[in-house]
């Protein structure tokens, strides 16, 4: 005979599955939080090496090199963005790998780094077509050089540009991060560092 306040069998069935559900959001929700506090801090990183680049080298808007048709040429502006990403990119797989995914225990650093730099090169290619767009006068979404004059370090195109990149590559980058470079540390069994189930 069944008790009189026991819940019957599938809404148990429902509930665990919905608990279940809800962890795994949280879960997430706090690996996004946290991939989100070292991406803020890798912003910063790429901007002053970004920074730097350009107070030290040459013209963004130069051509390093020409290509045969039009004026959509590589110029300095799209290395100085990868070597700002490139040095960020170094700086988030240490911190993510460390604080965010816990993975140090259980990958070797060069098995993760090599998926984590493909996937940011991946993000990169996305954000260096995205970078001339936004930085090509021809580009009916080019920054305003009437607005972003260069008269100033807040008004300067391609730091904003920079910005408007990194915002869009981001979720990309979070989502393949997480299911390809540190699915090491995912399964059934292994426990979060806060103590909830892994």
């Amino acid at each position: 005979m069944p008790r009189p306040y026991a819940t019957p069998a599938p809404a148990r069935v429902w509930r665990v599955i919905a608990e279940g559900l809800q962890d795994r959001v949280r879960r997430n929700l706090r690996l996004f939080g946290r991939f989100g506090v070292v991406g803020a801090s890798g912003v910063v990183v790429n901007l002053v090496t970004l920074v730097l680049l350009k107070r030290l080298g040459p013209a963004p808007d130069l051509a390093v090199v020409g290509l045969p048709v039009g004026d959509y040429h590589v110029r300095w502006y799209h290395v100085f963005s990868t070597v700002a990403f490139l040095v960020a990119n170094l700086w988030n797989f240490q911190l993510n790998r460390s604080w965010t995914f816990h993975s140090a225990k259980h990958a070797r650093w060069w098995a993760e780094y090599l998926p984590f730099l493909m996937v940011g090169l991946l993000a990169q290619m996305v954000g260096l077509v995205l970078l001339t767009l936004l930085m090509h006068p021809g580009s009916a979404i080019a920054l305003s050089p009437e607005v972003f004059d260069d008269s100033t370090g807040f008004r300067t195109r391609l730091y904003w540009a920079q910005l408007v990149v990194i915002a869009l590559v981001t979720p990309l980058s979070f989502v393949l991060n997480k299911l390809w470079t540190f699915a090491a540390v995912r399964g059934p069994h292994r426990a979060q560092p806060d103590g909830g189930p892994g």
